[in-house]
């Protein structure tokens, strides 16, 4: 089923909603995350029926040492040092979009995995600050991880979300000139959480199509199913 990205509301939302629920998991975390990318760009289209996001990627925090080893490559590269084991990572576990590239995401040019060993650090980067931020989240729940309550707590909120109604010349999309203009998109949207092991996940739409504040809250609520598939894997004890 696929649904106008544009005029997203409830009445998308609800099937959309069970489309993620029952959809097959993958053998993976990483596999199901994947499955969960290529489902949102086939079935969020425009008023032609064709995809409406550029891009839909999926992040999840790690600590560098789960990293896989040419992951951890990348990281040191990204930080000019090997950092300590327990530094957390904003890793790229789904990818789907326009380019082929973006189709998989051992090709990731510069996103494999984001570094976060500090508040500081993170504050430098205008994207993923205003993600963590305007989901409703402290910089250092997500550099630190919680635990204990306090996850608990945090899993169990309903969070906000990311949203840039206009891609074009905003401060919080600095890629400008080499994907946001020759890529047209017009509008992002973030939706994610804390789950129950304590890390942070966030869905990243790149859309072609203007989203409205109104489709953005709306699209939210799609957090809570892919939540839900992740718990499955915490459960069994599985990671990638």
């Amino acid at each position: 089923m696929t649904h106008v990205l544009e005029t997203f509301d409830v009445d998308d939302v609800r099937p959309c909603v069970e489309e993620l629920r029952s959809m097959p998991a993958g053998p993976t975390l990483a596999e199901d995350a994947q499955l969960i990318v290529e489902h949102l760009y086939r079935s969020l289209v425009d008023e032609e029926g064709k995809p409406a996001c550029a891009l839909v990627r999926l992040y999840k925090s790690e600590a560098f040492s789960a990293l896989e080893p040419d992951v951890q490559g990348f990281v040191q590269n990204a930080l000019g040092e090997e950092p300590a084991g327990d530094v957390r990572c904003l890793a790229l576990l789904g990818t789907a979009g326009d380019e082929p590239a973006w189709n998989d995401r051992a090709l990731s040019a510069g996103h494999r995995a984001i570094p976060m060993p500090s508040e500081q650090f993170v504050e430098r980067l205008p994207m993923i600050t205003r993600l963590i931020t305007q989901l409703g989240l402290d910089l250092g729940v997500v550099v630190t991880r919680p635990t204990g309550d306090e996850v608990v707590q945090l899993a169990q909120r309903s969070n906000d979300v990311f949203h840039v109604e206009t891609a074009l010349g905003s401060p919080f999309l600095p890629a400008q000139d080499d994907f946001v203009i020759p890529h047209r998109i017009a509008s992002a949207v973030g939706f994610g959480g804390i789950l129950l092991t304590g890390d942070f996940f966030a869905v990243v739409l790149f859309s072609h199509c203007p989203v409205s504040v109104y489709a953005a809250r709306t699209l939210k609520i799609l957090a809570q199913p892919i939540r839900v598939r992740f718990l499955a894997f915490t459960a069994l004890g599985l990671r990638r």
